[in-house]
């Protein structure tokens, strides 16, 4: 059983997990999958395409023809993170492909790794599928291969991230995300639907919607129309959260900018269509932060926005990530910072301290903040979004709550309620009366005792 508080970097995805073991001369390809969930669903799509050419899929090394890396490039620690999994794949097996956000900048990988087979940038299948074909060729049993049955999942068989969108619009000055994956491009409604529904058929309980940003979906198709069952959808995604709401399974939105028409997904949430939950990155509270961050530069508003949103459903889960010592932040910025989480009294929280990233603008800024200053803002951010949770998590002591139970061992149940994401938030334990639980269930929970970040409960029988 696992415990928080949990790891609050936003650019990781759950640690992949396998199980098929390959038949007797099958070709083998090891993935490491590195970065958000976004990657973790490009990484899902290139073994999929692998596996209906034949390949069987490795989870280390050793066992593999070659190995996949997907790397993260979001910050330099990452950067760093990415080429050590590199190294470490070229020392255990020798033969290394590598594909993702880091890839967009193949001179930095070949410079530190040049023996690595290939380098492909993100979402960009088709190569990454002739550098495979290059490396070990495919030998596809044409009555098992070709035609899988369901697509290869990297997440538990109850959860799984739905991707609706690649790319995104904003010009935040900390980020080269457009950069590597280009402007916004969003998928059909109707193909994002089947999709979600072919994975509810499969036996997924609970879909995580993501995107780099879900709230523009459908933006740049002006929200054309698409055939679903017996009429149209609209792309958009107060129409897409409608239409998954209708399916059975629970329905987690993240990454969504608090545009205006995020109003129009409450009522959803407050009639039970959609999770009362929205993970939004307001990343910094104080209006000249924001500016030279270029994002929106309106927290008062949003603070009307939210208390709008608790009004009209007053279960809803808040989750957001902010950046400390960001170039420029003064002291009293900062401050502003922290009695704007005193207001605003999120539900969970993630923050990380400003990075310089190679090809950000926000490199050149002045007044950059020293490594043990902006360790102490964090220290101090955190210090306040704990006491928050520990005061929200005590009030939910006694009610009785729906979960979702991710795994059973000999000492209990590890769930998460409406309110928790997968590895980002906390976790609900039953360490009595478990037996009979499988991964999956939803069950009612009435909670005995809280903690910083976790709950524990008994089941209502």
């Amino acid at each position: 059983m696992s415990q928080n508080p949990p790891n609050l970097r936003p650019d990781l995805a759950p640690k992949a997990t396998f199980s098929e073991a390959p038949r007797p001369g099958q070709p083998t390809i090891g993935m490491v999958s590195l970065g958000c969930p976004k990657a973790l669903v490009d990484s899902e799509r290139i073994l999929t395409r692998l596996r209906a050419e034949g390949y069987a899929i490795s989870p280390d090394y050793k066992g593999a023809d070659a190995v996949i890396v997907n790397t993260c490039g979001f910050l330099d620690s990452a950067k760093a993170e990415s080429l050590e999994a590199i190294g470490e794949a070229l020392q255990e097996n020798g033969r290394v492909i590598v594909t993702g956000c880091l890839g967009a900048e193949p001179e930095y990988i070949t410079g530190a790794h040049p023996k690595v087979l290939a380098v492909t940038g993100p979402h960009q299948y088709a190569a990454v599928l002739d550098a495979v074909h290059a490396a070990v060729p495919a030998k596809p049993d044409p009555f098992i291969d070709l035609l899988p049955a369901s697509a290869v999942s990297l997440t538990p068989r109850h959860y799984s991230y739905l991707k609706i969108s690649e790319g995104c619009n904003h010009k935040c000055k900390f980020c080269i995300i457009p950069d590597m994956r280009g402007r916004l491009v969003s998928r059909p409604a109707h193909a994002v639907l089947r999709e979600a529904e072919k994975l509810v058929e499969a036996g997924v309980r609970e879909l995580l919607v993501i995107s780099q940003d879900t709230s523009a979906y459908g933006v740049d198709r002006k929200h054309d129309l698409s055939p679903w069952k017996d009429g149209q959808v609209r792309a958009h995604i107060t129409d897409l959260a409608r239409e998954m709401g209708k399916l059975g399974a629970w329905v987690r939105l993240h990454y969504v900018y608090p545009y205006p028409h995020v109003r129009d997904l409450i009522p959803l949430m407050a009639d039970g269509l959609i999770l009362p939950y929205l993970d939004i990155p307001f990343q910094h509270a104080h209006p000249d932060t924001l500016r030279r961050m270029a994002r929106p530069a309106a927290a008062a508003k949003t603070l009307d926005e939210i208390a709008a949103w608790r009004a009209a459903c007053p279960d809803i889960t808040l989750r957001s990530t902010f950046i400390v010592g960001y170039p420029g932040e003064t002291e009293a910025e900062f401050q502003t910072l922290l009695d704007w989480m005193d207001e605003a009294q999120l539900d969970r929280v993630g923050c990380f301290q400003y990075e310089n990233v190679a090809g950000a603008r926000s490199n050149d800024l002045p007044d950059h903040i020293p490594a043990d200053e902006k360790q102490n803002r964090w220290d101090r951010f955190m210090e306040k979004a704990q006491a928050i949770s520990e005061t929200k998590l005590a009030a939910k002591v006694g009610r009785t709550l729906q979960v979702i139970v991710d795994e059973v061992d000999s000492e209990g149940a590890t769930c998460r309620t409406m309110a928790d994401a997968p590895e980002i938030d906390g976790n609900l334990f039953i360490d009595d009366g478990f037996d009979g639980l499988t991964p999956g269930d939803i069950v009612s929970v009435t909670v005995d005792e809280a903690g910083d970040y976790d709950l524990w409960g008994h089941l209502q029988r």
